[in-house]
């Protein structure tokens, strides 16, 4: 995004990562781009301190964590972001905490952005049934098998859910989140 707007004001969004394996560019040009649109992004993580970026498989930037997957409220944000990174959805799917807070995110009709390895947060959290959406390519099975349609797509647009495949899909991605981000209809009834 090349300029700053508002559309984004007033919001708080949560970018939900394990503290070590995200995909340093997929956590750093969506945050970018909702700050540029005015929301207030906060990492949250499972633990206390930074979260370590990768380059694929090597080791990129550190990033401080604003709250645990503890202490962090539902309520708080107006949409979360699940960026990927091989090992970190693989370790976030493993933290209660956090599979929680996206349950209740989801529950609540706030909105989700997801990309590259990130849905594998949302199977573990059984949030793919029945829903439309793409992903890094190992993901189908895995999606599909959780009751998901699985397409190879730049991006996927269903509902409250915005999923895009890897890190050559981040400009749509980008795009598309803070559209998303900025409806105020819920994106959906919630779980019943």
């Amino acid at each position: 995004m090349s300029t700053k707007s508002d559309r984004l004001q007033g919001k708080k969004i949560a970018f939900l990562t394990a503290n070590e394996g995200v995909e340093r560019v997929e956590l750093e040009r969506p945050w970018e781009a909702v700050k540029a649109a005015g929301a207030t992004p906060e990492l949250l993580a499972p633990k206390e301190g930074t979260v370590q970026s990768f380059d694929h498989l090597d080791k990129s930037s550190t990033f401080p964590v604003t709250k645990t997957t503890t202490s962090a409220r539902a309520e708080d944000y107006d949409a979360v972001v699940l960026p990927g990174g091989v090992a970190n959805p693989d370790q976030l799917r493993m933290d209660d905490a956090a599979l929680e807070l996206v349950r209740q995110l989801h529950a609540a009709g706030k909105p989700i952005g997801v990309i590259c390895h990130g849905p594998w947060t949302l199977v573990e959290a059984a949030l793919v049934r029945d829903r439309t959406l793409t992903s890094w390519p190992s993901l189908q099975t895995d999606i599909r098998n959780a009751g998901g349609n699985w397409v190879d797509k730049e991006l996927v647009i269903d509902d409250g859910l915005v999923s895009s495949r890897k890190p050559d899909d981040l400009d749509a991605f980008c795009e598309a989140i803070v559209e998303r981000f900025a409806d105020e209809r819920p994106a959906h009834q919630g779980a019943s």
